[in-house]
């Protein structure tokens, strides 16, 4: 069996990238010719077509599509080894990293990570972007550089994870509300107050709900939001009881009186996520570690 063209990755890393033979060809400054060769080459080696006509243009195949991401990140290591090592200049480091988080988790760990940045490298500027869903596209895409989140199954299979905390749902009411003083507070309590829910998508029912069910018990739903600040700000004004991730919401409740739910409810890992082509970035891996001293120290 004769030895593989590793030059071939590179090929197929700028074909299935720009989608076209044109566009590779100019990119890799190879004429069309050569580039059609290249493709032929290609398809033999895979046994896959790869690229295949649809009206004016070329679209990936399944395989291609499988493909992709491992060529790219193939063909960025073997770069990054080809590369000499940068020693990292904190001081003289100037770059913005976008981080993509649900509500709370800025309020509640930035202030500490800011000024740990401001320290070490006071170049360097934080953006934090409101995290609607749970997809990998912006990582993948390069437009986030670190998310936050539980990993689950929108969330693709090649995306790094690193445990930050874990977390459970608690309860959180105003100070002075009947809840937060007299006798303990008992499921049948609990679900006979009136209670906010948190939705992203603006559905009339949770987990909580679910696990009142089998005790014969139901909470009255008066409003959904979307987020907990508005969750935790509604509480604070009224009697009603608001729902929330005890860690990511520490400062956000600061001057509430809160509670563990007197249902069972599982505790969850927040985790750190991002692109494994950002493995071996100094000034990325130096953010990470800060992230993770920041978020286990803050109880």
């Amino acid at each position: 069996m004769s030895a593989p063209d590793f030059n071939l990755l590179v090929t197929l890393d700028v074909l299935l990238s720009e989608g076209s033979v044109a566009r590779a060809a100019r990119r890799l400054r190879l004429s069309p010719s050569a580039m059609s060769r290249a493709l032929a080459r290609l398809r033999e080696a895979t046994g896959d077509p790869l690229l295949v006509r649809a009206g004016r243009g070329l679209v990936p195949t399944p395989r291609a599509l499988e493909l992709r991401a491992r060529v790219s990140q193939f063909v960025h290591d073997g770069a990054a080894v080809l590369r000499p090592a940068e020693k990292l200049n904190l001081k003289q480091l100037v770059r913005t990293f976008t981080l993509r988080t649900r509500e709370g988790f800025a309020e509640n760990f930035g202030p500490d990570l800011i000024a740990r940045i401001g320290k070490e490298a006071p170049g360097v500027r934080l953006h934090f972007i409101e995290k609607p869903d749970r997809d990998s596209v912006q990582l993948r895409d390069g437009t986030v550089d670190l998310e936050t989140g539980v990993v689950g199954d929108m969330t693709g299979p090649e995306v790094r994870a690193q445990a930050l905390f874990r977390d459970r749902f608690i309860g959180v009411v105003r100070k002075r509300h009947p809840l937060s003083k007299g006798n303990k507070i008992t499921p049948a309590r609990y679900a006979a107050g009136r209670h906010i829910l948190v939705s992203r998508r603006g559905l009339d029912a949770g987990p909580i709900d679910e696990a009142l069910q089998p005790l014969g018990l139901k909470r009255e739903i008066v409003t959904i939001v979307g987020g907990f600040s508005a969750a935790l700000a509604l509480a604070r004004g009224s009697d009603l009881i608001a729902s929330v991730p005890e860690r990511h919401t520490g400062n956000l409740r600061s001057g509430m009186h809160s509670f563990p739910l007197p249902v069972s409810m599982p505790e969850f890992t927040v985790s750190l996520l991002w692109h494994p082509r950002l493995d071996a970035d100094t000034a990325h891996r130096w953010l990470r570690g800060l992230v993770r001293d920041v978020c286990g120290k803050i109880r």
